[in-house]
């Protein structure tokens, strides 16, 4: 599930009772004990997750956060028993720390999401530990890390995805979500961000780290209420004014990953210049104009993309950050907007000349894309993102 320098958030859980947790269970409030009864997974003692990470070494971590750490570990791809470094498959284990009750729950909402849902966009659970007072996550290994790393950090380990890349990843980030929010899961992943966005070696995204979902609202309810958690910069207006969590919250914070991937800026970054700091803020001005969104644009990406098909991502970015929830798309809508967006940019390919040449910079942005950008920009619209950043009450 990680990689270097990938650090994830996590949680815990104290013992198998009647207790129901709080924190993400349906309506009818399954107890402890029926989620991990259901669950589709592995149960792992806790001596043979400690020989698979080799004793939980440090050279073994793949990252941290406030849940504990995670590290590397390999396991036999039939049997799951651990075995030596660089035999068998390799596994993410994520090690809860020992205290707090908000981790107890985030814990028992991976199990109960992640043990039951299966789907190419969503990292795979392979089993758990419930031993005593240890609490650990067995995840499938994404060897390239995660989206936050190849955006932001630099270095020769990390170089700067493609426009084609990034769009690819858009997509099945996209794809994930849209599953969560389908009538067959009906899950408010409440945390989206680069982040928690994983990479497989050929690049397909895969949504992680499950400890904040949501059932979303039954019946007649429009939403469900709820103390404000996640990340700020992320986290959508109407939420963070009120509590009240919708699918649309989901379709805001894919908003601002999806403006993180065509700036090459962070959500919130204070170490930019004054009037900078907020990227929406910021950015929304040069999106709602078509001369303009240059501006925006990576300078890493340039002659990658065209002028038509960066037009069309900075009018979704509009459309999912609108201030209003009911105007922003849904993630099917969404799905098929990039979908489409790479079938005209696959098509353009095949037109273009195998010269062996390339095309200079301005040469690739005067090219047309053979599709136009579904909709007019919502940017027309003054509108405003809420608050200042400041930690959340479970800042990731």
């Amino acid at each position: 599930m990680f990689s270097k320098s990938g650090g994830k958030d996590g949680s815990r859980l104290s013992g198998c009772s009647s207790r129901a947790s709080s924190a993400s269970m349906p309506p009818n409030a399954k107890t402890e004990c029926e989620i991990l009864q259901s669950a589709n997974v592995k149960i792992f003692s806790f001596n043979n997750l400690k020989a698979a990470t080799r004793n939980f070494r440090p050279d073994s971590v793949l990252g941290g956060g406030g849940f504990g750490s995670v590290y590397k570990g390999w396991v036999d791809e039939n049997t799951l028993a651990p075995c030596r470094p660089g035999t068998g498959i390799a596994v993410a284990v994520k090690r809860l720390n020992q205290e707090g009750l908000q981790g107890h729950r985030e814990w028992l909402a991976e199990v109960n999401y992640l043990g039951q849902f299966c789907h190419p966009n969503l990292v795979k659970l392979i089993g758990y530990c419930l031993e005593d007072e240890h609490r650990l996550l067995v995840y499938e290994f994404m060897p390239r890390g995660s989206l936050e790393n190849h955006l932001f950090r630099r270095g020769s380990y990390f170089q700067p995805l493609s426009w084609n890349l990034r769009m690819k990843v858009a997509l099945g980030a996209a794809k994930g979500l849209a599953y969560l929010h389908s009538a067959e899961a009906k899950v408010i992943y409440r945390d989206f961000k680069t982040s928690n966005i994983l990479l497989d070696t050929d690049y397909s995204a895969k949504l992680s780290d499950f400890g904040l979902a949501k059932d979303g609202p039954v019946g007649e309810k429009s939403h469900v209420s709820t103390r404000v958690m996640g990340t700020y910069g992320y986290a959508a207006p109407e939420y963070l004014s009120t509590g009240h969590l919708t699918a649309k919250s989901d379709i805001y914070s894919f908003g601002v990953v999806l403006l993180e991937m065509l700036s090459g800026r962070r959500a919130i970054d204070k170490n930019r210049p004054q009037g900078e700091h907020n990227l929406v803020e910021w950015s929304r001005p040069y999106l709602t104009h078509k001369r303009k969104i240059f501006r925006v644009l990576d300078a890493r990406l340039e002659g990658q993309y065209s002028l038509n098909g960066a037009q069309t991502i900075a009018t979704l970015a509009l459309e999912c950050l609108s201030y209003e929830a009911k105007m922003r798309p849904s993630m099917d809508a969404v799905v098929t907007i990039l979908e489409e967006l790479q079938d005209s940019s696959e098509a353009e390919k095949q037109k273009e000349p195998k010269t062996g040449t390339k095309q200079t910079p301005a040469a690739v942005r005067a090219s047309k894309s053979s599709r136009k950008p579904r909709r007019k920009s919502l940017g027309g619209t003054k509108e405003t993102v809420g608050p200042n950043p400041k930690p959340l009450a479970h800042s990731r």
